[in-house]
């Protein structure tokens, strides 16, 4: 068997690769084999913390746009995630895996309130721990939430789930001349403005030393890939 590469992770997962598709809502095809991925993850001794995003949903800035104030329509994103975590969350019970979700906004009817200690303690006993809410705070992003997270974790690497296969010099949807990177420096992500994640997120990955790399969703196995050490998507360091 080959050797685990990254013991602890952080899964971010875009609300929109769960929604497959149909672009919109729930794919549990998708989730489901996402699922079976993770629970493999698992078994294999790695912990796992995820962090989904709520675009499937509704998007803050993008939905609420100058119809909505702004502190409020990203509130309604908080809780578009939190629909997503439980999702995975009944998915993941489904396959006997233990999980746990902890939310940055407290709703203890739901969840858990996000708390280090406790989160810790859970991945060492082998429990998946799914982060809802991004940071709790409005005009953050959940990849900014994700970062957060996986510093306060001591994860060894940030693993972005896109629908997208890696990191390009422009958006290959529109320029069929874009290039893909297999290795990046944070530095050019930021100077040339790639879209990896918000700028915000991407600093203070950058400040807190944590490597992300970036994949595509379509095939789950390739979360599995990624964490044994397989040259997959593209990887997001300090240094090349």
């Amino acid at each position: 068997m080959s050797e685990i590469k990254y013991k602890r992770v952080l899964l971010k997962i875009s609300g929109e690769a769960l929604a497959g598709d149909q672009h919109r809502g729930l794919d549990f095809n998708v989730i489901g084999g996402v699922c079976d991925v993770i629970k493999k993850c698992v078994e294999a001794g790695v912990q796992v913390g995820v962090v989904v995003g709520g675009g499937n949903f509704w998007r803050g800035l993008k939905d609420g746009g100058d119809r909505m104030e702004r502190v409020r329509a990203d509130q309604m994103g908080m809780l578009a995630t939190v629909i997503n975590c439980l999702a995975v969350a009944d998915c993941l019970e489904q396959r006997d895996v233990p999980v746990r979700v902890q939310t940055a906004v407290e709703m203890n009817k739901i969840a858990e309130p996000y708390i280090r200690g406790k989160a810790l303690r859970h991945l060492e006993k082998g429990r998946v721990v799914i982060f809802g809410c991004g940071t709790g705070n409005p005009y953050f992003s959940t990849d900014t939430g994700a970062v957060l997270r996986a510093a306060e974790i001591d994860a060894d690497v940030i693993l972005l789930a896109k629908n997208i296969d890696g990191v390009y010099s422009a958006d290959p949807l529109k320029d069929p001349t874009a290039v893909k990177y297999d290795e990046i420096t944070y530095d050019e992500v930021l100077a040339k403005h790639l879209m990896v994640m918000d700028t915000t997120a991407t600093s203070l990955s950058m400040d807190n030393h944590i490597p992300i790399v970036l994949f595509a969703l379509k095939d789950p196995e390739n979360i599995y890939r990624v964490i044994m050490g397989e040259k997959i998507g593209t990887i997001v360091k300090e240094e090349l």
